[in-house]
């Protein structure tokens, strides 16, 4: 999975309005027009169906999200759903940014939209069941660890598709 298809099925899965997108990317740092977000957002027409398992394919006209905008999407999205956390005295400001590489994106991607939407490791189970995914509690731990930490386990773009998914059965049916 690509950048663009993960924004793509997020924006599905939560019904999120392009103003809203675009006020989430603002708050991430990113300023980008409705018209940018259209073409991030174009589906190519030979993969019109979201669900699909199949590899995402880029349109020619499509814009590009870089790890840098899809990572500052998810901080604004955090604070688009939790409010801007004020520092306390004496506290110093924390990396924002943990997309080192491309291995990287779908455990930060996972780890953010957990904050985003609170969600517990129980709800994220759930969800990931109401899928089709079943997950221990210990495999989903090592997904949300740090980078580098002795139990980290690279996340897969099946985890990630099947999340997405139950996202989309669990708000979208609402």
């Amino acid at each position: 999975m690509n950048n663009n298809d993960i924004l793509i099925r997020l924006r599905y899965a939560l019904d999120i309005k392009d103003t809203d997108m675009v006020e989430i990317f603002r708050l991430g740092g990113v300023t980008v027009t409705k018209e940018e977000l259209q073409r991030m957002l174009s589906k190519p027409e030979n993969n019109s169906n979201i669900d699909s398992e199949d590899e995402f394919i880029a349109a020619d006209d499509m814009k590009n999200c870089n790890n840098y905008m899809l990572e500052s999407f998810l901080n604004g999205f955090i604070i688009f759903k939790r409010g801007k956390q004020e520092l306390q005295p004496g506290q110093t400001q924390k990396q924002v940014f943990m997309i080192n590489n491309n291995k990287a994106v779908n455990n930060v991607f996972l780890k953010k939209v957990k904050i985003a939407l609170s969600l517990t490791g129980e709800d994220m189970l759930d969800i990931l069941n109401d899928a089709g995914a079943n997950l221990s509690n210990s495999e989903l731990s090592a997904v949300l660890r740090r980078e580098g930490q002795r139990n980290y386990k690279e996340c897969g773009d099946r985890y990630v598709r099947k999340f997405l998914k139950g996202l989309a059965i669990r708000y979208r049916n609402k």
